[in-house]
């Protein structure tokens, strides 16, 4: 019975926290973009112009929706994402139940998550969630010199974004690999993780010449907004966005939620290192020397980070730094519920013992309390405007692709509350489109790195309608899509064929020079999703052969009659 309260408490604590977010409808939050049908186009394939960052994840949500509602499936990312988290940090620790429930606690109920969520990093959170399982698996390859039949599937589930997919990654090649298993499982797993990861890494190589405004790796740097930064990476917490961060972190809860994380870890250390592997502390170890380094020293030198990302091609993840905070997961996690088991063990009668475990159960909620039914109702679903929806029929591939105006990248538009949000027109088109990439972060402007955006903009800065238009069409834009409770936009010749409340919809009229994509780069990025296609196929194959056998075994087992 005991073996389903760890998932049962995760459960309970993913609802508690989502909350107002598993109503009907979209949660669209900052870069939590959902729409109810999004195609499958070439941008969304990583044969854009821009850096890859929604690449794969946007191409797998292309395909999900075809088969489940793509509202279902958010609730189903949101969901599984902190359920996944919990269990897999209840599977990673070696002790009682206590612990177990502790490890679901300080997983699900993290400063992490709540930042992630609130900025709309769902590709993010998913590779949080995965990290715990990784490491479960890395452990057992060490032990074993087997990899666990469904460790592909969880690896690609780890890798659709690209941060995502280096933390996953280095958590699985970090553990494994620390038991010196042999060589061809060696190659297994890297073959494994470069499948996972080809989409992003061809579409990234493609784009390598972009790069990053210097400026947005001081914009994206940790930031403790009411602590000390490196004491809020103690705690998996230092999002760049004050706007993120909870109100409790700022005041005597978050330096309670510092306390609790560094005493309990003080207590639990010993008892960690005596009962896990030492080739498995040492990984760990590393692994959380990593994500809290990358994240202070982005704190600390973000011109240095900032000049190496941009000399370095690939490393321009690390702009935001507290992303790699995720490495740090399952140290944390063994060592601090290593802590609080000792902790609720110090009862004399058992009276005591269960009151102290209730307390160290309950005490990452109690820290950071304002974060429930969905981060204080923030988190609110919403539906698209009909006019949208009718938009997305008037705009055909046929004619070029759509400028998006006006020329700012994100929206408050009334039909979602006002809140922030990246122009979901951009994922709801079935045509690609180009908008602005620039970011304003407080009173700093982070330059976007896309060159047919700089192009786009230049269009636009013609002195009249008809030469906007034309110079738009000599790039491969043949529609203009305006917002009209977004602001004023410059005036683009064309003929009107939906004009609305909230939208106009113009076409450029004219020739409209398409641009051509380099056919070896179709190969390149072709070969990259058979790739990952093939590690998702070798991981149902495996995850179903292993089924079938537990199942098997367990008919053979409760067949046997005793003698």
């Amino acid at each position: 019975m005991t073996r389903w309260l760890p998932l049962s408490w995760a459960v309970v604590l993913t609802g508690l926290l989502l909350g107002s977010a598993l109503a009907p409808g979209y949660v669209l939050v900052r870069d939590m973009v959902w729409v109810p049908d999004l195609a499958l186009r070439s941008d969304v394939l990583g044969l854009g112009s821009a850096l890859p960052r929604a690449v794969p994840s946007d191409a797998v949500v292309a395909v999900l929706d075809e088969i489940v509602p793509g509202m279902l499936v958010q609730k189903l990312v949101l969901v599984g994402s902190l359920v996944g988290a919990g269990t897999g940090a209840a599977a990673l620790v070696r002790g009682g139940l206590v612990q177990r429930l502790v490890a679901v606690s300080l997983a699900v109920w993290s400063p992490f998550v709540a930042e992630r969520l609130s900025i709309g990093h769902w590709p993010v959170l998913l590779g949080y969630a995965a990290v715990p399982w990784l490491a479960v698996a890395g452990r057992r390859v060490a032990a074993a010199g087997r990899i666990p039949p469904w460790t592909p599937l969880v690896l690609v589930v780890g890798s659709l974004s690209a941060s995502a997919g280096l933390v996953s990654a280095a958590v699985l090649l970090a553990t494994a690999l620390a038991g010196g298993v042999r060589r061809r499982v060696t190659v297994a797993l890297v073959l494994t993780v470069v499948a996972a990861n080809a989409p992003w890494v061809v579409a990234g190589l493609a784009n390598a010449s972009a790069a990053g405004d210097a400026e947005g790796y001081r914009a994206f740097a940790t930031s403790g907004h009411g602590l000390p930064a490196p004491l809020a990476v103690l705690t998996l917490g230092g999002i760049w966005n004050a706007d993120a961060v909870p109100a409790s972190r700022g005041g005597p809860a978050g330096w309670a939620a510092v306390v609790l994380v560094v005493g309990l870890a003080a207590l639990g250390a010993r008892r960690w290192w005596r009962t896990e592997r030492h080739g498995q502390c040492t990984a760990l170890l590393g692994l959380w020397a990593a994500g809290v380094g990358i994240a202070v020293l982005s704190w600390a030198a973000p011109d240095a980070v900032g000049a190496l990302g941009r000399a370095v091609p690939g490393l321009a993840v690390l702009r935001d730094g507290s992303r790699s905070l995720a490495l740090a997961l399952p140290l944390t996690v063994a060592v601090v519920s290593s802590g609080a088991a000792l902790l609720a063990g110090l009862g004399t009668r058992a009276l005591a013992r269960t009151a102290l475990a209730v307390a160290v159960v309950l005490a990452p909620v109690a820290v950071l309390p304002d974060i429930a039914w969905g981060l204080g109702g923030s988190l609110r679903p919403t539906h698209l405007p009909d006019e949208w929806l009718a938009a997305r029929h008037v705009v055909t591939g046929s004619h070029g692709d759509a400028a998006l105006l006006p020329w700012s990248s994100y929206r408050a538009p009334a039909w979602n509350g006002r809140r922030p949000v990246l122009d979901p027109l951009g994922r709801l088109l079935t045509v690609d489109t180009v908008a602005s990439d620039d970011l304003v972060v407080g009173s700093t402007t982070v330059r976007g790195e896309d060159p047919r955006v700089r192009e786009a903009a230049s269009a636009l800065q013609a002195t009249d309608p008809e030469g906007r238009a034309k110079a738009l069409r000599a790039m491969g834009v043949g529609w203009v899509v305006v917002e009209k409770d977004a602001g004023s936009s410059p005036e683009v010749a064309g003929r009107v064929l939906h004009d609305g409340p909230l939208l106009r919809v113009v076409r450029l009229e004219g020739d409209v020079r398409r641009p051509d994509v380099a056919q070896g780069r179709v190969l390149a990025q072709g070969a990259a999703w058979a790739a990952l296609l093939a590690a998702v196929l070798a991981g149902v194959v495996t995850s179903a052969r292993w089924i079938r056998v537990r199942m098997a075994t367990r008919r053979s087992e409760t067949a046997r009659v005793p003698d």
